[in-house]
């Protein structure tokens, strides 16, 4: 299949896919953290080339409930990331799958199709992580772990913090490319 890694500058979705012998790309406005293909621009530029499949990993910062104090102060930016999810959860791709945090995505556009957990996939961690899925399955645990740590949510401030906590767990990326690929 050909399949578009929206939204994820890490590869770690991209190489899961590209493990089981897909045509994968991921596409960012950063750059790939690790080499393989990877379109470093806008994804709209590239969301209409016959893609099989799309991930979309949308950024969270004008969504996501844990910065519900700061929503007042950032109505045009809530806007402007609830136009862009809707640009691609309606794409012309025959199969898609969006994920965010719990976050105002549910309120405002529709409730996800499901919500994950790292300990369903071999991380002994709590991440909620909600899917919203176009003619896709719901993804079934591979690995339930026992430990329940926040360690994510706890992290300290550090430069890069936000990259950390939007990467995608490899049990993760590896169930989707193994029950969707």
């Amino acid at each position: 299949m050909k399949i578009l890694i929206a939204c994820e500058y890490s590869g770690v979705v991209r190489d899961a896919f590209i493990k089981r012998g897909h045509d994968a790309m991921s596409c960012d406005i950063l750059p790939t953290d690790t080499p393989g293909p990877h379109y470093q621009g806008d994804v709209m530029d590239i969301i209409n080339d016959g893609w099989d499949l799309m991930i979309a990993h949308p950024p969270c910062t004008h969504l996501a409930v844990s910065g519900a104090r700061w929503f007042k102060e950032k109505q045009q930016e809530q806007q402007q990331a609830l136009e862009f999810v809707r640009n691609l959860l309606n794409a012309s791709i025959p199969k898609v799958a969006l994920e965010n945090p719990i976050s105002i995505i549910s309120s405002r556009i529709r409730k996800p199709d499901q919500i994950i957990q790292p300990w369903q996939f071999g991380h002994g961690e709590t991440k909620a992580t909600c899917l919203w899925l176009k003619d896709l399955p719901k993804l079934m645990p591979t690995n339930i772990v026992s430990g329940r740590e926040a360690r994510i949510h706890k992290l300290p401030p550090t430069p890069d913090r936000w990259k950390l906590r939007s990467t995608t767990y490899q049990g993760i990326a590896d169930a989707m490319a193994q029950q969707w690929g």
